[in-house]
C-alpha cells in the first residue's frame, strides 16, 4: 500500500475541489509521485479556482464593458514617402534601433498542429523553392536590420514548455542561423492545467502529470519578468521592444514607422493594424472601448457594427490586428511589479479544446469533441492599460500574410503565393523579367531579407541583367542560390 501523501498539499487540493488529484497521487509512489506532486505545488489554486468559476461555471466570455467606437490610426497614405510625418516617424524609428534602444521578440511558443506539422511552428518549411523555414526566414531580416544599422539589436524567442527544448536544438544545430549566440536569448512562457468542461475537474495527461498548456501570449510579459530578460534589457540601455509571430514571413521587423510614431507619441504600447476584407474576418479590430484604446475580438464585435460602414463603402470598424507591437520596457515593468512578476492585470480568457487525458480508471481518454477549457491571456489585452498609444495601418500585400491554416486562406498556400506576389513587383520595378504562368502569377521566388526587404534597396543590389525565367531564389549577394 501506497504511504499516505503530503498532508498540506492533500488538504490545497480537497479545499480547491480537485480531491481526485489526492487520489491520483495515492496511486502513485516514487518518482512518479515526486513527479505530479511538484507540479501540484507549483499550481495556484485560488487563481484556478477563479477561473474556473468564471469560464467553467458561469460558463462563458466576460462581455466588453463600454462603448465600442472606431479606433484612431495612422492610415497608409501617411505612411508612404514624401508624407512629412511619415518621414519624420522613419527617421525616429531607425534612430532609435540604430541607438540601440530596441529588443526584439518573436512569439514562437506554437506548434504546428493545424498544419498538420509535428513540431514548434517556426521550423515549418514554408519557402517555395528552397523549403526555408520560418526560423531561418525571420532570423535573416534580424541580421538585415543590425547590418544596416550597426545594432546590437537583442533576439528574445519565447518559447512554450512543448517547444522549448526543441526550438533551442533547432538553433543550436543551425548555428543560430548566422546570428551571434550571445545575442539571442530564450525566454520559456507559463503554463496552466486545462480543467474539465462539465466540472471544471483538472485534467491529467498522464498519472503523473497535469495536462497543461501555456498561457496565450500574453504570458509574454510575466516570462521577461521572471527570466530576467527586463533587467539584461535595462542594463543594456533598451527602451523599446518589438514584438512579432513566427507564423508571419512577410512581418516587418523593427518597422520604423511603428517605432517612430510610437516613440513620437510617448505612447506606451503600440500596433500595427491592416484593412479587414470583409465584416465577418476572423481577425480583432483595434478600436477604442470606454474611450481608451484595446482589440476587440472578432467573436466579441456585433454585427452591427462589424458591418458597418461608411460615405465611401468602407469598413468603419476596418482595422485588423497582425499581432505587432512596440511596448515600452517600463510599461512592462510597471504590469509585472507583483511579488512573484506576474501580476499584469491582463484578463484571461477561456478556449474549448479536445484534450486527451487519463480517466478515472487510469486509461487515457482521447475525446471526439471539445471536452476541456484552457485558460489564456493576450498580449493585445494590455492596450487598454496603456496611458497613450499609437496605431499604424500597415499594406496588407506587403506585411501581412500569415501560416494558420492547413488550406484555404492564411495557409502554407497563400503564404507563399503572397511573397510570390510581392517579390515580382519589386523585381519588375527594378527592370527585371520575371515569368508567370498561365494564370498570371509569378514563378516561385525567394529574395533573402539580407539582399534587401524592399524594393528601393533591392532595386540598387540586384545584379545587371538578370532574368527571372523559372523558380529562382536569390541569396544575400543576389545571386541565384540552392538551399544548404
Amino acid at each position: 500500500m501506497s504511504t499516505a501523501v503530503d498532508r498540506e498539499l492533500a488538504e490545497r487540493l480537497d479545499a480547491a475541489g480537485q480531491s481526485h488529484l489526492v487520489r491520483a497521487l495515492e496511486a502513485l509512489d516514487g518518482d512518479s509521485r515526486a513527479t505530479l506532486g511538484a507540479q501540484l505545488r507549483e499550481l495556484d489554486l485560488d487563481l484556478i479556482g477563479r477561473l474556473i468559476d468564471r469560464f467553467v461555471i458561469e460558463s462563458g466570455e466576460p462581455p466588453v464593458e463600454g462603448a465600442i467606437e472606431p479606433g484612431d490610426a495612422i492610415p497608409l497614405a501617411q505612411g508612404r514617402a514624401g508624407h512629412v510625418e511619415a518621414q519624420l516617424a522613419r527617421e525616429a524609428g531607425d534612430r532609435l534601433v540604430a541607438e540601440g534602444k530596441v529588443a526584439l521578440v518573436l512569439l514562437a511558443g506554437g506548434q504546428g498542429t493545424r498544419l498538420g506539422f509535428a513540431g514548434p511552428k517556426g521550423e515549418f518549411p514554408f519557402a517555395p523553392v528552397t523549403g526555408r523555414t520560418l526560423f531561418d526566414h525571420l532570423t535573416a531580416k534580424v541580421a538585415a536590420i543590425r547590418a544596416r544599422h550597426g545594432a546590437h539589436l537583442p533576439l528574445y524567442v519565447l518559447t512554450s514548455p512543448v517547444n522549448d527544448d526543441e526550438t533551442r536544438r533547432d538553433f543550436r544545430e543551425r548555428g543560430y542561423f548566422g546570428l551571434d549566440p550571445a545575442t539571442v536569448r530564450f525566454v520559456v512562457q507559463g503554463t496552466l492545467p486545462a480543467v474539465d468542461l462539465d466540472s471544471g475537474r483538472i485534467l491529467l495527461e498522464a498519472p503523473d502529470r497535469l495536462a497543461l498548456s501555456p498561457d496565450g501570449h500574453g504570458g509574454l510579459l510575466p516570462a521577461l519578468r521572471r527570466s530576467g530578460a527586463l533587467d539584461q534589457m535595462a542594463g543594456e540601455g533598451v527602451e523599446t521592444i518589438f514584438t512579432f509571430q513566427v507564423d508571419n514571413p512577410l512581418v516587418r521587423v523593427a518597422k520604423p514607422e511603428l517605432l517612430g510614431h510610437h516613440v513620437l507619441a510617448g505612447a506606451d504600447m503600440s500596433s500595427v493594424v491592416v484593412r479587414k476584407r470583409w465584416p465577418g474576418e476572423r481577425m480583432g479590430v483595434v478600436a477604442r472601448v470606454g474611450g481608451r484604446t484595446a482589440v476587440v475580438e472578432y467573436s466579441d464585435l456585433p454585427d452591427a457594427l462589424a458591418e458597418q460602414r461608411d460615405a465611401d463603402g468602407e469598413l468603419v470598424f476596418w482595422g485588423g490586428s497582425i499581432a505587432v507591437h512596440a511596448i515600452q520596457r517600463a510599461f512592462v515593468e510597471r504590469l509585472t511589479a507583483g511579488p512573484a512578476g506576474d501580476g499584469t492585470g491582463l484578463p484571461f480568457h477561456r478556449a474549448v479544446k479536445r484534450v486527451p487525458h487519463v480517466g478515472p480508471d487510469g486509461v487515457l481518454v482521447q475525446p471526439d469533441a471539445p471536452n476541456a477549457v484552457k485558460f489564456e491571456t493576450f498580449l493585445f489585452d494590455a492596450l487598454p492599460l496603456a496611458e497613450r498609444t499609437a496605431t499604424v495601418e500597415a499594406a496588407r500585400a506587403e506585411e501581412f500574410s500569415p501560416v494558420k491554416n492547413a488550406a484555404g486562406d492564411d495557409s502554407p498556400e497563400s503564404a507563399r503565393r503572397d511573397p510570390n506576389r510581392l517579390y515580382a513587383g519589386w523585381l519588375e520595378a527594378a527592370g527585371v523579367h520575371v515569368a508567370h504562368a498561365e494564370d498570371g502569377e509569378p514563378v516561385d521566388l525567394e529574395i533573402d531579407p539580407r539582399l534587401a526587404d524592399d524594393a528601393d534597396t533591392l532595386a540598387e543590389r540586384i545584379p545587371q541583367g538578370l532574368a527571372i525565367d523559372g523558380p529562382t531564389a536569390l541569396g544575400p549577394d543576389g545571386e541565384p542560390i540552392t538551399f544548404r
